[in-house]
C-alpha cells in the first residue's frame, strides 16, 4: 500500500473477509489456453503474495452448492490491504470471469462473556472445588486457568487456520423481539453470561474435531457475528450445529443467515474443480 494511505487497524484482532464468487463459463471459454494458463497463473501468484503478506491469511476453497464456486477467507489487520486483496482476487482470472456472489466483513474480538481469572477463583475453586485461596492447589489450578485462557484469547484474536478440508461460514444475530422473553439485549449481563455459558459447554465437546472463530459483525454488516467452523468431517460441522440449537441462547434468542459450506483445496485441484 501507498506510504500516504492511513492504515486501518482495529486497535486489536483483524479485519476477517469471506468473499464468494461465481465463474462466468462463458467467458472463461472465450480465453484461449495460453490466457487460461496466463489467468491461473497469475491467481496462484497472487494467492502467494497475499499469504506471504505480514500478520495475513488467504484460505481458497471451493464451494459446494451452486451458490458459489469460489470461496476466500481473508485475515488481515489493515482494512485498507484486506479491501486491496479482495478487488485484485475478483480480477486475477480477468475481467467478467469471476462475478462475486456473497461477502461478509468482519471482525477478530474477545468475548465479553469469558470467565475472568477472579470469577474463576470464586466460582470454580473455592465454590465449586472447596480449595483455599493461596494454598498450593488454588496456585496451581489458576495458574493453569490464566494459561489455558491466554491461548483461548490468543486464537479469538490472532488465530492460525488449519488446512482442514471442511469450511463453513455462516452470519448470525441475536433476537430483538418486542417480547422481553426473546430480546437479547433486555437482560442483564449475568443471564447472558449465563447462557453463553452453557453455549460454550457444548462447543468444548468438539475440541479437535471443530475448530470455531467467531468474528464480530455489529456496525460492519448486515448480522452481529461470522460463524467460522474448519473440520475434517462434514458431519461433525452438522452435530455440532445441531446440538447448539438445543442450548437455551440459540434455541431462544438465535437468528441465522444463510449457511456456505467449502472445501479447502491445493489450487491445482481447485482450478480442476471451477474452470472447466
Amino acid at each position: 500500500m501507498s506510504d500516504s494511505i492511513t492504515p486501518l487497524v482495529p486497535a486489536e484482532g483483524w479485519h476477517v473477509m469471506h468473499l464468494y464468487y461465481s465463474i462466468d463459463q462463458s467467458q472463461w471459454s472465450l480465453l484461449s489456453e495460453s490466457e487460461k494458463r496466463e489467468a491461473k497463473t497469475e491467481l496462484s501468484q497472487l494467492v502467494q503474495e497475499i499469504r506471504s503478506h505480514p500478520k495475513t491469511q488467504l484460505l481458497v476453497f471451493a464451494v459446494a452448492t451452486p451458490k458459489a464456486d469460489l470461496g476466500f477467507m481473508l485475515l488481515t489487520p489493515d482494512l485498507q490491504d484486506a479491501t486491496h486483496f479482495e478487488k485484485r482476487l475478483t480480477l486475477a482470472l480477468g475481467p467478467d470471469v469471476l462475478t462475486p456472489t456473497y461477502s461478509y466483513l468482519s471482525q477478530t474480538e474477545r468475548s465479553e462473556y469469558t470467565t475472568t481469572s477472579e470469577q474463576y477463583a470464586q466460582d470454580t475453586l473455592i465454590g465449586e472445588k472447596g480449595l483455599t485461596e493461596g494454598s498450593p492447589e488454588f496456585n496451581e489450578a489458576l495458574a493453569e486457568f490464566d494459561e489455558r485462557m491466554k491461548h483461548y484469547l490468543q486464537h479469538r484474536l490472532y488465530p492460525v487456520l488449519p488446512d482442514w478440508p471442511a469450511i463453513c461460514f455462516y452470519p448470525m444475530s441475536k433476537r430483538r423481539s418486542p417480547h422481553d422473553d426473546y430480546n437479547w439485549y433486555s437482560l442483564d449481563h449475568e443471564a447472558r453470561a449465563r447462557l453463553m455459558k452453557g453455549h460454550a459447554t457444548t462447543g468444548r465437546k468438539y475440541a479437535g474435531k471443530i475448530l470455531q472463530l467467531i468474528t464480530g459483525s455489529t456496525g460492519l454488516d448486515e448480522h452481529e457475528w461470522g460463524v467460522t467452523l474448519l473440520a475434517k468431517d462434514t458431519m461433525e460441522i452438522k452435530n455440532i450445529v445441531y446440538e447448539m440449537r438445543f442450548d437455551e441462547v440459540s434455541a431462544r434468542f438465535a437468528e441465522f443467515g444463510d449457511f456456505y459450506i467449502g472445501m479447502q483445496l491445493p489450487l491445482n485441484e481447485l482450478f480442476k474443480r471451477i474452470c472447466l
